[in-house]
């Protein structure tokens, strides 16, 4: 009979599944319908989630939707997309809706959205010009049922401390245009950027008055920056929605460090075991998002290894020290 299957193709069959399996996914027809398959161990829930910044795959060149993805079966519980993936991937026809309802099938939290525009920036032309593509970049995220959107420092390049008051001014604004849209712009710390001190950030958020201005930390960026870790936990911990975590190593210097210095965390120095619980003790419990520009890395993981790795020595860090807390 025609649909008789033979024992050889069987066998064959058989063996290009165990292959799937092994390399932790199953191959289809189409190589866009590729499915992951989750084979991470379920772990002890924490008071706060382990999520993946896709910076971390950059090197990977993946689709946005494929991201989405892999981040998932890694274990991760929210994602950080860039925004240039997600426009490349409405561009060659995707819709914002069915990225939403894949990050809802696959249970990760959209924890915020990274997009660059030079809204702070002095030049009142090119300030309104970003304010447009900021407020288009918001409706994107609020599509995909996003709520935050990072807001980096571009457009000055070194902070006056005397225009603070023009800072949080230029901040309201776009804290404004995010109370129209439904998502909220949390100010960006960079460790070698024109806001690269916690205090400067704190002031410029506080002097806004809006009841939603936040900021967003970065393990990296805070000692990059020269700050101290000891006065981090005077921050309100609730206020802040999402902590880019990662590690550094004791050389070079602090001030010598670049991005694609950053290692995995438990892999250099920085001191988790006091500023986890200080950021606990202080509210935090959002997601600890990882997010990584180390080529060493790329050029010896394949990108679910990076993934795996990513999502293993985080939980780790972070369940050990909180472990004499909760």
């Amino acid at each position: 009979m025609k649909n008789k299957i033979s024992r050889r193709k069987a066998i064959e069959t058989s063996f290009k599944v165990s292959l799937a399996a092994i390399g932790g996914y199953a191959f289809k027809t189409d190589a866009h319908e590729q499915t992951y398959f989750k084979n991470t161990p379920s772990k002890k829930k924490l008071p706060v989630r382990i999520s993946l910044n896709t910076s971390t795959l950059l090197h990977y060149k993946l689709d946005v939707d494929v991201q989405i993805d892999m981040v998932a079966d890694a274990g991760f519980d929210g994602v950080e997309l860039w925004m240039r993936d997600v426009k490349s991937y409405l561009e060659k026809g995707g819709s914002s809706e069915s990225l939403k309802e894949k990050l809802k099938a696959r249970n990760l939290i959209l924890e915020n959205m990274i997009g660059f525009s030079k809204w702070i920036s002095d030049d009142p032309e090119e300030r309104k010009k970003a304010i447009d593509l900021l407020r288009e970049e918001m409706n994107i995220t609020a599509d995909l049922g996003g709520k935050y959107i990072a807001a980096t420092v571009q457009g000055i390049e070194y902070l006056d401390r005397n225009k603070y008051d023009e800072y949080a001014e230029r901040y309201n604004a776009i804290l404004k245009l995010g109370d129209e849209t439904g998502v909220t712009p949390i100010l960006e710390l960079w460790g070698m950027g024109a806001l690269n001190k916690v205090a400067d950030c704190a002031q410029i958020v506080i002097s806004t008055g809006h009841p939603k201005a936040t900021m967003l930390l970065d393990f990296y960026h805070v000692y990059r920056g020269g700050n101290d870790w000891d006065t981090l936990d005077v921050l309100n911990g609730k206020r802040l929605p999402v902590i880019h975590i990662n590690d550094y190593p004791s050389s070079p210097s602090y001030e010598l460090l670049k991005d694609s210095d950053r290692v995995l965390p438990g892999e250099g120095i920085c001191p988790f075991d006091e500023v986890i619980p200080k950021l606990y003790n202080a509210g935090f419990r959002g997601g600890f998002s990882v997010e990584l520009f180390n080529k060493g890395y790329w050029e010896t993981m394949d990108a679910q290894t990076m993934l795996k790795n990513s999502y293993e020595k985080t939980y780790e860090v972070v369940e050990r020290a909180l472990a004499k807390t909760i």
